[in-house]
């Protein structure tokens, strides 16, 4: 009788140990959500386009001041080197 008891523990606490299987619902949908704003990495490309965004002469106001809507998508590198120059030119970033 014990050992029929046994294998029955046995087999209950391997159903118990699959419905405590912990799922992070949150952290699937964030993935989710990333690769739709990163988008299909097979399309993407690693170079950065020969003409930049950003004009050589535009200001801290021209860009970030106004408006208006920006002609074309600035990539993250060339808005991150503009604001570091601008931010060293006032003194603002070492």
């Amino acid at each position: 009788m014990e050992a029929s008891c046994d294998s029955a523990n046995s087999s209950n606490d391997k159903e118990e140990s699959t419905e405590n299987i912990f799922v992070n619902h949150a952290e699937i949908a964030w993935q989710e959500m990333r690769k739709k704003w990163v988008g299909d990495p097979s399309k993407r490309t690693s170079e950065m386009p020969v003409e930049p965004v950003i004009s050589f002469n535009a200001t801290y106001e021209d860009l970030l001041l106004s408006n208006t809507t920006f002609h074309k998508p600035i990539p993250l590198a060339e808005m991150v080197d503009f604001l570091a120059d601008y931010w060293q030119g006032d003194g603002l970033f070492d």
